[in-house]
This record gives C-alpha cells, structure tokens and sequence, in this order.
C-alpha cells in the first residue's frame, strides 16, 4: 500500500497487459518453447506499486514487467530477499571484501592487459610489488624480533625464580592478526597487529610441574607450586606484558594483556629505536609509521606502495556513453554474445529505460537522501568506470537488477563484492528510511546452477509462487532438491520439516553456493523479439489454470472495481459494463480476470489498467 506521506501525491501507475506469452528460456536454454510467463507494458508506475508487485514475484526489464508461470516454465523462478541487518557474510565473502581492500592498499596487484589502460593498471601493479614484497619481509622481522624479546624475558624471569628452573619451551611464537579476526573483536582493536599465546604454554609447563611435585615425596615443593593461582595464563602473560613494556615502546609499539594473550599494537606515540638494540623487530635506524588503511607497520622511507582510491556514485537511471562501452565489452568478453547483438538500443531498452516515477527526499524519515526510483551505481578505482550496477531503490527494499564490470578486473569478484555493498548501503540507509530493511538478489532458480549462488547471501527466503508468503531458504532448498516447482507456504509452519528431508551441513552448502565461477549470472533481457513472442493464441481458453484450481480467490471474479484508462479518463469498470456487446464483455472480463489474478485485487484496483 502506498505510504500515508505520499498518498495525495499525483502520480500513478499506467500499464498495458499483454497477456501470457512464450520464449526461449533465458537460463537452460535447452528449447525454444520452454519459458512462459505473463507480461505488462508499463507507461509508468509507482515505487509502491512497484514493491507490492515484487511480492508477487514480478520483476521488471526496462519498461516491460514479468512475471513466471511457475508451474508451467522450465526454470521455476523464485524472488529471493534478504534482510539486510541479519545478513551473515561466509568465509568466502570476507575474502572478497579482503581482496579489494588489499588491492586498494597496493599489496595485491592489478589486471594484466594490453591496453593503454590495461597497461596503466600493470604498471600500477609492478609498481607496487616490490614494496609489497619488502613489506612482507619486514612483518617477519617484527615477528622474528618480538618473538626473541619475549624469550630473553622469560630467561630473566626464570633467573629471578618466576618461574621453574629449567622449564623448557618452544620459542615463543608471534602471528600477525588478520584484518578479518581484528574485525571480530571487541572494540579497540583495530590497531592490533601481533599476538603470542606463549602464557598457556607456560601455564601449562607449570601445571605438569605442579602435578610432579604433589606426588613425588623426594623433592622440595618449588616456590611456583606454593603459590597455584600465579600459574595462570592471565597472570603469567601479565608478568610477561610488564617486563616487556618498556623496551616494546622503543619500538614503535603497546602491548596489552588480554586474557592470557599477549598483544601488540600500533603505538599513537612512534619512537625510533636505539641503535644499540639487537633485537628491533625491524631494520636498525627505521621509523615507523602506522598506515591507518591497511593496519600495518610500514617503515616512511620505504612507502612505495601506491594506494587506489575506490568511488562509488550513484546516479539516476540515463544513458552514459562510458557505462555502455564497459557493458558492451562484458557482454562480448563474459556472455560471448555478437556484436551486432549488442546494440545501443537494446542496452537502452534493458538497462536504462524504466517506468518508475522518481520521488525526491522528503526530509521526514520516510524517504532516503537519495530519493526512490531506478538508479546506476557506478564502481571507479583511480577514476577507472570498472563495474556498474542496475538498481530499483524501493519503499522496503534495494531490488539488484543487474550487473556489468569489466572483465580484466574479474580477480576482485565484483559480482560479490558489489552485492557486498549494496546489503551495507541498505543498513546504512535504514536511518533515513525505517521501511527499507529488504535486499532483494531478483529470481533464485534452483534448477540453474549459475544462479544458486544468489542464496550464499545469508540468511535468505523466498517468495511462495501460489500465496506470496515468505519462506526460509533452509526449509525451502531440501524441498526444491526433490522438484523445481514447490508450494513452499505448504512447508512454511511444518515443524518437522527439515527433520523428514535430507539434511545438508552449512559446511558443504557453502562450498556450493560459494562457487565463485557462479557470480555472474544477471537477470536476463526479456524485451528482444526473437526471444520474446506474444502467443496468446497457443493457449485454450478450456486449458485449466493450474494456479486459480490450487488456490482460488473468491474476489478474482468481481472485476467490477478494476481500475480502466480510455482516452486519458479514469474509470472502474462496473461503469463501463454495458458499453460492451455480450461477446466483447464475455471476452473482455476474462482478460480481467487474468489480470487481476496475477497482480492481486488491491493493485487492479489501483493501477490504471490502460485500454485506449
């Protein structure tokens, strides 16, 4: 339903109902006559009409509107939502977004092409490796040299009677910490860079030396064994933390115990270190600098790691000459499709056109800054057009409709990555707008292996094709393993369900709907000509319809409310009735009845059903 902010506003929603027609499936194609579905023109619609259309399972390409007959058509196809405050990124999408960021920082290199600008991108690419080369020998430095400062202290310590004479350990062992685990830590911890868990080995030295000198009768008890709560691991690492913070600061660095881990972090104070000292974690006389974006220690004269500059813009829907190039080249590179295939028109009438009445920002927490309506979200690194993607910004959600990028940056995965982007741009903009809270990935279709990785954006559901209700995919994918079309809200309140079908681990539907070969798969075109054919006329009127048998509407036959357009006029049809002769109103409120099925009473009553 339209919001009660824009309730007075003029603007409406006018289609032409093209009735039920056949095409070569755009995702098997496996025959000519295998897809059917039912198709609108729309001269314009509504952003709400819009959305109340998506949940009914209907999408758009251009200007034309679509929706499945799902019990009928090759590759069901089942709109796929995601709330976007409850989305879980899997392992293999934190390593998309960990991809990027080091490409951005310059310590992961760019495409290798020939031309002009490919060749700026791997001369942009070899500049950086020696410096990503040198930086990663400098962390093992750091590593190296803070591992043998905590191994001198614990020899002290042990000389102090600390701990037990002669204990033996490893050297002491010090990893980087990953930007992912830092992300998943408390708060504070973005400057972490190195830590050593060497207090649990100690810890449990000490334990073994406790249990040796309760039992044994000869020996002495030690002074650790009198005192069993010292031989914690919090404790022991605060011992460690203590006697290693001065010298630590000579290096650029803090330290910080942290439930028996010993951490290191970038110091907001930088201090040369002395040159004295044998064991600096880097080359003697180096400054160290702390880089911000990337989380590393990086030594000032040897910052030749070159930075790139990602923006992200978003533009009303238009024709833009560079977007079409970058189209035009991942249609022939990626799809294979022919040149002539690939036309300004028929990019146009893809991915420009579009029916939707554009509603500016209103400044009462009922619309976003950017306002609603169809828009391009234009992806550029260094000022570089590399990705763009189609977007429908809706009442309650961000509908992705599609996606170009150039196909020499494939390495950065930005099928996922934008996806990535698009879930975050709703959560953000959840302040603005409380009823956007939907990221909707277009049709899932179970049968085509291209387009399962849409349900990898987790936790997701889909839409039910009879009763528009909404369905987890966990309960749904067992179901559609068994056939492609499913009554899903059949399943929806099924306790049990899961447990009476095969049960799948998370562990190996990641690893499938992962696939990153798999991320490219788009909605495709559904406005060419020789793919799309009206064939009314192959259909009986005495075919039963499978979808008003299963679940009839008792309101699907009063037609009379249906909103009608004649001549720019506005009018139900109960007051258009009797113009008809018996034949053309028999005929005519059939069609009707077609209609106000696949779109819903509410919205037959509200759009304008353009007849003349």
């Amino acid at each position: 339903m339209a919001s009660s902010s824009r309730s007075n506003n003029p603007m409406e929603s006018v289609v032409v109902e093209c009735g039920r027609r056949r095409a070569s499936c755009g995702y098997c194609r496996s025959s000519l006559h295998n897809s059917i579905s039912h198709g609108m023109w729309a001269h314009s619609l509504t952003v709400d009409d819009y959305q109340d259309l998506l949940d009914r399972g209907w999408r758009r390409s251009g200007c034309f509107l679509y929706k499945p007959e799902m019990e009928r058509t090759c590759c069901p196809s089942y709109t796929i939502r995601l709330k976007a405050t409850h989305f879980l990124p899997t392992k293999d999408q934190l390593r998309v977004s960990r991809r990027m960021q080091r490409f951005l920082d310059g310590t992961l290199g760019g495409p290798n092409t020939s031309t002009k600008s490919e060749n700026s991108s791997r001369s942009m690419s070899e500049e950086s490796l020696p410096a990503a080369n040198e930086e990663v020998d400098q962390v093992q430095n750091s590593i190296n040299g803070l591992s043998s400062q905590i191994d001198n202290v614990i020899h002290v310590l042990i000389e102090k009677g600390e701990f037990p004479p002669g204990i033996q350990l490893p050297k002491a062992s010090v990893k980087k910490v990953s930007q992912g685990r830092r992300k998943l830590l408390i708060s504070g911890s973005e400057d972490l860079l190195y830590s050593s868990n060497i207090a649990f080995q100690i810890a449990a030295y000490i334990k073994r030396a406790q249990s040796c000198d309760k039992v044994g009768n000869d020996s002495k008890p030690s002074k650790v064994c009198e005192k069993e709560n010292e031989s914690s691991h919090k404790i022991i690492a605060e011992k460690l933390v203590a006697s290693l913070d001065s010298t630590v600061k000579n290096y650029g660095l803090s330290i910080r115990a942290c439930n028996g881990h010993i951490n290191f972090y970038a110091s907001s104070e930088q201090i040369s270190p002395s040159r004295g000292d044998q064991n600096v974690p880097v080359p003697n006389n180096s400054r160290m600098k702390h880089d911000t974006g990337g989380n590393r220690l990086l030594r000032s004269e040897h910052c030749q790691v070159k930075r790139r500059k990602l923006e992200i813009r978003l533009n009303r829907s238009s024709f833009d000459p560079e977007e079409f190039a970058l189209y035009r080249k991942y249609q022939l590179k990626v799809h294979n499709d022919k040149p002539h295939n690939v036309t300004e028109n028929s990019y146009r009438r893809f991915l420009v056109d579009t029916p939707l009445l554009e509603v500016s920002p209103t400044g009462d927490n009922t619309v976003p800054p950017c306002g609603f309506g169809s828009f391009h979200q234009q992806y550029l690194i260094d000022g570089q057009l590399v990705a763009v993607g189609v977007i429908d910004i809706l009442p309650n959600c961000l509908s992705s409709k599609y996606l170009f990028w150039d196909p020499d940056f494939a390495f950065l995965s930005l099928g996922k990555y934008s996806a990535i982007q698009e879930i975050g741009w709703v959560k953000e903009n959840q302040v603005y707008c409380p009823s956007l809270q939907y990221y909707y990935l277009g049709y899932y279709i179970h049968s085509c292996n291209k387009m399962r990785y849409k349900a990898a954006y987790r936790p997701s559901e889909l839409l039910c094709p009879l009763r528009y209700q909404w369905v987890p995919f966990d309960i749904a994918r067992p179901l559609l393993d068994r056939k492609p079309y499913v009554v899903l809200s059949d399943f929806s309140n099924l306790e049990n369900v899961e447990s009476s079908l095969p049960q799948i681990t998370d562990d190996v539907m990641g690893r499938e709907l992962d696939d990153v070969g798999q991320e490219d798969a788009n909605d495709v075109p559904m406005l060419e000509d020789e793919e799309m054919v009206e064939s009314e006329s192959e259909f009986s009127d005495d075919e039963p319809d499978l979808e008003t048998t299963s679940y009839d509407d008792p309101e699907i036959g009063d037609v009379s409310k249906v909103l009608l357009g004649i001549k720019g006029s506005r009018v139900k049809y109960e007051d258009l009735r009797n113009v008809f002769a018996p034949k053309q109103r028999s005929y005519f409120e059939s069609q009707l009845r077609r209609y106000r099925r696949v779109v819903g009473t509410v919205l037959s009553e509200r759009m304008v059903y353009s007849i003349g």
